[in-house]
């Protein structure tokens, strides 16, 4: 077990002090939580602007696809790989009284804080085979708001509990010394103030069970925390697919009228550019919602562009609502001349440790009260009162009001014009300074938006990018955001497609993304792709073996007719005889492909009924080779698949069997 805090010291085997006072305000502490929750899992909003509709998680809370990673606490090696779930419910598996550490990892938008609002609705509302369902306590924290905190309770007593609770600090730590069932959800652990400080070491003993080892602990997050526990389970969401993206229109968009349901449909097809985007829950949402109520829903180019529409569509809306010529000029004005609000964006975007909240006087100081009220009631900006360290002369808490953004996307929106705007100004040694404080794979769609926005800035921040390791492939994506075209990128295509493309397990979907949509404008512009390897993917085919489909997320690779050579690797991934002849017969229809390549799979010893298949690949002489093991051998070695029989076979074996065959 784990050796406490130095925080946070803590004797479960001390008897319970007055246990019918205990049992009174764990009933208290339960019943103010769960009070607390409420107001939070019913006021779900899908586009900020419409706060006249406002819904329980529960009626917009759909399942995307959700994973987790099997195989030993490194999260790496032998035997190691991603795991689709059934439900978000099969995530907690631990037996009572075996307490756990989650790491729940997704990018901006993927439904994170959605995910664990649902998990505070089902334990409020006792909602039967709910993972949480018999826990007695669960604290759910929103991580933002932690800075200087140290104590669990003093977390309780100031960001979750209502003003009038009577319980105290001091009758909150008692009560979570003397309880064992207790769950704690920390949401956004990206979002922690004092995430690589020294002040952030309570917040890190909690999740790697130096404090709080008796509890269940969840934390949501984009990437890895520096430090947990070997033991931790880790999850990842990988987003909407069609049956998702239906399930959420009949749900919360137009019920089961079915016309309504094909028409949104229909736009998600008309706008290509942002099928892959649409994966991403928060971007469907609202997309779903905009198309089904913009009669003048058009087509866009790119993200950028979409981005921009759905900013007017905010302020439209509340110009709609107020019929005041001075509150309409007001708006405009408002809504072109946001410099300060990007700068405000981009400073706390572009601190060590972000900065996504402000203190609401420091907000209004800068940008002017009517600017201020302006983007709150249009959705953009969300204020949250919270208490202070501070107390009146009678001993009272003391509130202040904090401001952020209704997401951090949109903070990133805002900080690209303020970024578009120093890409233009600053020289190339200025800029380079700038940029190295903003790390492309946290900060994807400030880049992407900045290069949207600004050409002269986009060509400027892509150079920039193409000269970072592993740059050239998000440089794509940001020439697409630019032009929506392709014709300025053919030598980077070509550059990249004449050496190995990878595609990796544990790439963001950002990087996969743009790796298959670097694939696919080489397909398109038939530019040679020399070698594709896919790692830690665990690609399966479809029936037909048309497409390769990732396990390791919800995007599939396409067939490659200028591909020349195919390597997958999946460290003690055991393929049966389905999924081999899959892979086989998709590299058949690859008319390029010179060689296939198997590495640390564990295989069947015959490749079974794909005659048809094994004998496309000999006319065209494809060389299928690995380093595997078979279902019959202890050891992993080369071996060659012999594509008349469908047996693999050492490399001696193989080159006497050559001879023969040129004898004969």
């Amino acid at each position: 077990m784990p050796h406490p805090s130095k925080f946070e010291q803590k004797d479960h085997s001390k008897p319970i002090p007055h246990p019918l006072r205990y049992k009174e305000h764990l009933q208290i502490l339960a019943a103010d939580l769960k009070l607390a929750y409420k107001a939070l899992y019913e006021a779900i909003q899908p586009i900020p602007y419409i706060r006249d509709r406002l819904y329980c998680v529960d009626k917009v809370f759909i399942e995307g696809g959700s994973e987790k990673w099997v195989g030993d606490g490194t999260f790496r090696g032998k035997g190691t790989s991603w795991v689709r779930l059934e439900s978000y419910k099969d995530i907690y598996t631990n037996p009572p009284g075996k307490p756990a550490r989650y790491i729940l990892q997704a990018d901006p938008g993927f439904g994170k804080t959605t995910q664990t609002l649902q998990y505070t609705f089902n334990w409020s509302t006792g909602v039967k085979g709910s993972p949480f369902a018999d826990v007695q306590l669960l604290i759910y924290l929103r991580m933002r708001q932690l800075r200087g905190i140290r104590s669990l309770a003093v977390a309780i007593k100031r960001y979750i509990l209502p003003k009038f609770c009577l319980l105290t600090i001091a009758d909150i730590r008692k009560i979570l010394e003397h309880t064992t069932s207790v769950a704690i959800l920390l949401d956004g652990w990206d979002e922690y103030p004092e995430l690589d400080t020294e002040l952030g070491g309570y917040m890190r003993d909690i999740i790697t069970a130096r404090a709080s080892p008796y509890h269940d602990v969840t934390l949501t997050t984009r990437y890895l925390p520096k430090e947990f526990p070997a033991t931790a389970r880790r999850v990842r969401l990988t987003g909407f697919d069609d049956e998702a993206r239906e399930q959420y229109i009949r749900k919360a968009v137009v019920g089961n009228d079915d016309e309504a349901v094909e028409q949104i449909k229909q736009r998600l097809k008309d706008n290509p550019v942002l099928a892959d985007l649409c994966q991403v829950p928060l971007f469907f949402v609202m997309f779903a919602h905009l198309a089904h109520e913009k009669e003048e829903f058009k087509r866009f180019r790119s993200v950028t562009d979409f981005f921009s529409f759905m900013i007017k569509c905010f302020h439209d809306h509340l110009r709609n609502k107020v019929e005041d010529r001075n509150v309409e000029k007001l708006s405009r004005e408002y809504e072109g001349k946001h410099e300060e609000l990007s700068a405000l964006a981009y400073e706390g975007l572009s601190k060590p440790d972000q900065q996504i909240v402000w203190e609401k006087e420091e907000l209004i100081r800068r940008l002017g009260e009517g600017f201020y009220e302006h983007h709150k009631r249009i959705g953009m900006l969300v204020e949250e009162e919270v208490i202070t360290d501070q107390t009146t002369a009678d001993g009272s808490d003391v509130y202040t009001s904090e401001i952020r953004f209704y997401h951090k996307l949109f903070c990133e929106w805002y900080a690209a014009y303020h970024l578009a705007e120093l890409a233009i100004t600053l020289d190339k040694a200025e800029l380079s300074r700038e940029l190295m404080k903003l790390d492309p794979y946290d900060l994807q769609y400030l880049y992407r938006f900045a290069c949207g926005l600004r050409s002269e800035a986009g060509k400027r921040i892509i150079s920039y990018l193409q000269s970072l390791r592993g740059g050239e492939k998000f440089a794509v994506l940001c020439i697409l955001e630019q032009t929506g075209k392709v014709d300025d990128i053919m030598e980077t295509v070509r550059k990249l497609c004449a050496s190995t493309v990878y595609i990796r397990g544990d790439d963001t979907k950002l990087l996969q993304r743009s790796t298959l949509q670097l694939l696919d404008i080489a397909l398109s512009h038939k530019i040679p792709i020399a070698r594709v390897g896919i790692f830690d993917c665990s690609p399966v085919a479809d029936q037909s073996g048309s497409s390769l489909a990732l396990r390791s997320s919800l995007l599939s690779l396409p067939i490659l007719s200028t591909l020349q050579k195919l390597a997958i690797r999946d460290d003690g991934r055991r393929m049966d005889n389905t999924e081999v002849v899959g892979i086989l017969s998709y590299t058949a229809q690859c008319a390029a492909v010179k060689e296939l390549e198997f590495q640390w799979q564990i295989l069947p010893d015959r490749v079974q009924g794909a005659e048809s298949t094994l004998s496309t690949l000999r006319s065209r002489n494809v060389s299928v080779k690995g380093h595997i093991k078979t279902e019959t051998q202890d050891e992993f070695t080369r071996r060659y698949l012999d594509l008349r029989s469908g047996v693999w076979e050492t490399k001696e074996k193989r080159d006497q069997r050559v001879l023969r065959e040129q004898r004969e």
